[in-house]
This record gives structure tokens, sequence and C-alpha cells, in this order.
């Protein structure tokens, strides 16, 4: 046995640390200074050590095994790497099929492949609102329209992630025909068909259809795939609604888990086993900035999923979770926009280690439009520079055996049962949305979220600190949704107007199949109604019988955290724009640099997040400097920096000296001495800067009461 490095040394008892950890933080309590409280509910500790672990039953897992914690597979990713994919959000075929293949020659590996608002509705463009036709993907109503966007692309090589909603047999139908006419095996297809309908329901509100269409629809997809496209998936469970609505990693794990749940008993209560659905549910998971929480919930991901399907009766060799991860949306930001690439940087180390199989790394430029090649690159590369760079690929479950990371992940997955219990006991995740459980317990969570980072606890970079007001931003490109649903209406005439009347009465001829179809033949009868020329819509309005309404819930609200500083940016630039200057503030540096400088660099930092131009003189030796140069620049804020042992000397003469001499202006002290501030106020001091202060609502203020909103 290996001599014990530095064995001479003895050891250290856990209690003398924090004693003298306790000493060094001079009163303060331990317990507020190093403990971390979470989002999750968990409090993080400063250190761990090997008796926080010690009643882990995971800890003795491997991968592949026991739980699955340590990974789906024996190998992880060491003898195949994780899938890199990429979503590429373009409306038209063409246009599509020219991102996809630069970007598959240059290390992409998987296909993301976005269906627009109509497609995903079952819709042609020419029965689709105007606004739908383009928005959120590629428009895909005829074979000829998936042959261009996927023409000259390997479909037996490249994985195909297809977001399809809450639907996906009709787009299975035209894929299978495509590799019919290719001459292609549809046992090579791999990825997956990606239905979804509560993550739909979650998000959207409603359905294009009922829940049973919806649920009959996926077994019979399923059982399809299970004997045609066996490494085909045809489920994916979305947990994207619960992140970008605000909630926590212990919330997104549990509603996501309960979505699986429900659909492993729906298609079980149609007739397909547990051993054959459970291979075909894929999770996507956002992952976001907090890097040890998002490692440890993907392995708590699989370490709940293995149990949960061993309870439904599931063999050893089903239990595995495969996890598809996306960088979030919630936590970027039009400002300073390329800390978005920093921040995916992060992302993606966490979800490689959390060993995922598949990873989409969001574009920084994503919140201002449609990605440029550029964009795209960075990351894509950011992939590729983890696995040939950082050699992430060489080990197996990298972050096991840390005991941070093990007791996170342990808490993270008592958390998430006890959650995920609680929507069994609402009667599952539909009934669990119904009520507004779901969207409750987020909201709750949102709105805490969004007020630490209104008032500085919590730090978004370039957002509500480290301003950047001179930036540069990038030029967003937006889709054209009303030349694209021109050109696509006239693409599907085009289509349909090209049918002779043989072709014509044979595509009506297969449609009429497909109504005497029973589940099981369905699938084969759309396919052979693509072969004769029908479209999307056809084969959709043919399945679709209406048996239900569609269900009706209050949707969760997407969007991401930054947005209300957004506005504050945008009213600067809108200022800006129309004067030819933005809205300024005068810091009034009362006395020497010692006096003023602490304060009036805050103040600084405060007011640059609300797009204010701040001067920031000399000190002032009297209120008479002070006030001439506060009425030369023009400036209607100013802002007093001293200390508040002087504020008393200083205040009851150079505000109102400053109200005097500029009408309308508004007097701000930088600090927040409490026993003065009565007397503060009485001078005409309007408000008070400081580091507990709401800065998102302060500066909304200072931009309403100056006409800058």
């Amino acid at each position: 046995m290996a001599e014990r490095l530095l064995g001479e040394f003895a050891s250290v008892p856990l209690e003398t640390w924090k004693a003298q950890v306790e000493a060094e933080l001079k009163g303060v309590p331990f317990e507020k200074k190093l403990v971390t409280p979470t989002w999750e509910g968990i409090d993080l500790q400063p250190l761990y050590t090997a008796e926080d672990v010690v009643d882990l039953e995971h800890l003795r897992a491997r991968p592949g095994f026991d739980g699955m914690v340590r990974g789906a597979f024996p190998e992880g990713n060491v003898a195949e790497p994780w899938e890199v994919s990429q979503e590429l959000p373009y409306p038209g075929p063409r246009e599509f099929n020219v991102a996809a293949r630069h970007d598959l020659s240059r290390g992409l590996t998987a296909l993301n492949i976005n269906l627009d608002q109509a497609t995903r509705a079952g819709l042609d463009p020419d029965s689709a609102l105007e606004g739908d036709v383009g928005r959120g993907g590629v428009s895909i109503a005829t074979l000829k329209d998936l042959s261009i966007a996927v023409e000259d692309i390997d479909l037996e090589k490249t994985s195909l992630f297809v977001r399809s909603g809450a639907s996906g047999l009709p787009f299975a139908a035209m894929l299978a025909a495509l590799v019919a006419q290719r001459g292609l095996r549809l046992s090579s297809l791999h990825g997956c068909i990606e239905m979804d309908p509560l993550g739909v329901l979650a998000h959207e509100g409603t359905l294009p259809q009922s829940m049973e269409e919806a649920y009959r629809e996926m077994a019979a997809l399923t059982r399809w795939a299970a004997d045609h496209a066996p490494n085909l998936q045809t489920i994916c469970v979305h947990s994207r609604s619960f992140h970008e609505a605000g909630g926590n990693a212990v919330q997104e794990l549990a509603f996501a888990l309960a979505m699986g749940v429900q659909y492993l008993r729906e298609m079980q209560a149609r007739g397909l086993s547990v051993d054959l659905v459970a291979p075909r549910i894929r999770f996507a998971f956002c992952v976001g900035s907090n890097v040890f929480m998002e490692i440890s919930k993907f392995r708590a991901a699989r370490l709940l999923w293995s149990r949960i399907v061993e309870a439904m009766g599931g063999s050893e060799d089903v239990r595995g979770m495969t996890i598809h991860a996306r960088t979030a949306l919630w936590n970027k930001s039009k400002l300073d926009p390329y800390v978005n690439m920093l921040r995916t940087t992060t992302e993606s180390f966490s979800a490689v280690l959390g060993g995922v199989q598949s990873l989409q790394v969001t574009p920084f430029d994503e919140v201002f439009g449609l990605p440029d090649e550029f964009s795209r690159r960075i990351a894509r590369n950011q992939q590729i520079l983890l696995a040939s760079e950082s050699q992430l690929t060489h080990v197996v479950d990298p972050a096991g055996g840390s005991w941070a990371v093990e007791w996170i992940t342990d808490q993270i997955a008592q958390k998430a049962w006890s959650l995920f219990q609680e929507v069994e006991a609402k009667g599952g995740m539909l009934a669990a949305l119904g009520e507004e459980f779901v969207q409750k317990s987020i909201e709750a969570v949102c709105q805490a979220r969004e007020k630490a980072l209104a008032v500085g606890k919590d730090v978004l970079v370039g957002v509500n600190q480290y301003a950047n007001i001179g930036e540069r931003k990038p030029e967003g490109r937006q889709p054209d949704l009303a030349a694209i649903y021109k050109s696509r209406v006239a693409a599907v005439a085009d289509y349909r107007t090209a049918y002779d009347d043989v072709k014509h009465a044979k595509v009506m001829a297969k449609l009429g199949d497909m109504l005497e179809a029973t589940d099981a033949t369905v699938l084969q009868a759309a396919i052979e109604a693509v072969e004769a020329g029908a479209t999307l819509g056809e084969i959709t309005r043919v399945i679709r019988r209406q048996i239900d309404e569609p269900p009706r819930i209050r949707p969760l609200n997407l969007h991401r955290i930054s947005e209300p500083f957004e506005t504050l940016r945008a009213a600067s630039d809108s200022h800006l724009a129309k004067t030819g200057r933005r809205p300024t503030a005068f810091l009034a540096t009362m006395g020497p640099l010692a006096q003023h400088k602490a304060r009036a660099d805050f103040a600084r930092g405060f007011l640059e997040v609300g797009g204010f131009d701040v001067l920031y003189p000399q000190g002032f030796e009297t209120v008479e400097s002070a006030v001439r140069s506060a009425l030369d620049s023009g400036s209607k804020i100013v802002v007093v920096c001293s200390t508040d042992a002087t504020y008393p000397e200083i205040v009851p003469f150079l505000v109102p000296a400053l109200k005097q001499a500029i009408p309308g202006v508004v007097v701000v002290l930088a600090g927040n001495p409490v026993d003065q501030i009565e007397a503060h106020k009485a001078s005409g001091v309007d408000e008070f800067l400081h580091l507990r202060a709401n800065r998102l609502s302060l500066l909304t203020g200072l931009q309403k009461k100056i006409g800058v909103q």
C-alpha cells in the first residue's frame, strides 16, 4: 500500500479549523459569512470532508450500474464523446441546409431541426397565421421541403433532434418517406423526434389537439419506431419551461421527472411496456451558471429516473437516462452580450462533467435574433475545445468522488424526490399544471430571484453590476416573417398545382386509407400518403379526429431575468438618439479624495447600470464650487458623495443651494445614514443610494423623474 501523503503530519480536527476561521472573521457569524444559501433551499458549506458523504449509498455506484448516478453507460464519454448539437433557427429550408452543411463540416455531429410554430401546430403555411410561419424554426410542409433542408446530409451518420412540439407522427412519416426515397435503411436513423405535449402545454397554455389524441399519436409513433427505427427516440421531456420561467434546479428536475412518469403511464395504458418506452424517452435539460449545482443536477436526475423505471417494472437494461442539455437563455442578456460566451463556457463545462449525451451551446447573440456564422462557430468550438483540448473525454464521471458534488447530488435528489411526490399526490403533472401548483411554485422562486438581482444581492455581470454603457452591441437579424409567409405559401401552392388529376386522386385515396387505418398501421399509411404527395398539414388533419377539447392552462412565463435592466438601458439609448446625449448624473464629490472616493466609485457603478453618463469631478472644498459645477454640467441629477460623519455639515447647505440653482434637480445622497435620514429629507434629499437599495426601482424612478422614461 502506498505511503499516505504527508502522513507525518497530525490530522487537524474540523472543530479546530472552524474555530480558527471564526477567529479570523472577528465576530461575524460563521453561518452568515461562509454558509451560502441557494435557490434550491440547499445551504452550501465552505468545506466538505469524507464524513459528510460517508452514509451516501450512491458512492458505491459504478457507471452504467447501481442507479446510474455516475453515468447512464459504463464507458461514459470515453468510448464515444457527447454529440455536439446546435439549433439552427433559420426559417427557410434552403437557408437551414446551407447553415447545417457548413456546421456539420466544422465539428457539428448532431443536427437540431427546430420546426417553426406553424409546422409544430400541424399547419401548412397557407393554413397558418402570417406570424407563425418561420417563427422559432424551419418551415417544413412537404417532402420537397424536407429534402431541401437535409440535402447532402448523411442521415445514417447524423443524429437528428427534431423539435416537433406536441406532435411527431406527421414529421416522422415525412422523414421515413425521404429515407425510402434515398434508398436508406430506417434502422440506421438515430436521434429523437421529440413529442412533448406536456412541455408544450406548460409554456403555451394549450395544444393543437386533445391530450388523448396526443397520447394516441405518441403511442403509435413509439410502437412504429420500436419495430422499424429502433435507434430513434420518440419522446422528449423538455424542462426548459421550468428553467426559463425562473425555477430552480430542484423544481426543474422534479417536474421533468413527473412528466416522464406521466408519459410512461400513458404509454402503458395503451399497451406499450416500460421496457419498450423507457429507452425511447430523452430528457432535455437547461444548464445554468451554478457549476456544482448543475453537475449535481444531472447526476441526481439519472439516479432518480433509474429508481422510477425500476419501480415501474423496467428491466436493468432500460434504466439509464438519455440527457440532452441546452445552455440556458434565462441568464443571457443583450447588455454586454459577449459575456454570454463566458456564461456558456461554464455551463457547457457543467453539462459535460454531469455526463450528458448531447449538448447545445447557444450562440451569444441568440438574444438579438438569428445567429450568424461567427457566433455559431464560437458556440460550436466551445464544445470541441472541451473534448479536444481539455480532454474531458478521457475520464468517466470526472466529478465523481468530490465530497461537495456527491453531497449536493444527494441533497438535490432528496428535495426533487419530495417535490415529485407532491406532484404525484395531486394526480400527476397534467393535474398539477391544471391547478397551477407548478406555476405558483416556480413564480415564488422567480420573484425572489428577480428581487435579489434588483437589489444587487445576486450579480449578473454587465447587467446589474460592471455596466459598460459605451458598448457597441451586435446588430441582430430578425426574420422577415411577412416575406417568409409569402414565400412559403407560394412554395406550397406550387407543390400542389404540380399535381395532375391522377396524382391528386392518388393523394386523396392515400389520405382516405389513413382514415381506415388502426393505431398500429396509421404511420405506414401516413408514409404512403407522403410518398403520394400529401403535405404535412393534410396528414395532420386526418390524424386529429378531435375526440376531446384541447387542454387549457395558465402558461408559465418564459423570460430572461435581465429584461428589466435592458429596459433601463434601452431608455438611455433612446434618449441618446433623440438628444445626442445620454441622461447624466453629476457627482458632487465633497472634500479630499479619501473622504469621497469610496462612495463616488460605488455611485458611478450604480448609476451606469441605469444607462447614466456619470460626471465624476475632483473633490470640492466648498458648497459654492460644487453648485457652480453641477449647474454648468446641465445634469438634472446630482449625487452627493462624502461620509456619514461629514454629511450633517454638508447637506443642510449644499442641497438647498442645489435646489435653488437648478430647477427640478433630483438630489441623491450616496449612503444610508439611518439616524440622519429624516433630517436629510427635510433638507431636500430625494433619494438615498447605497448597497442595499433596490437599484432597479431607484434607477427606474430617476429616469422617470427627469423624463427619460
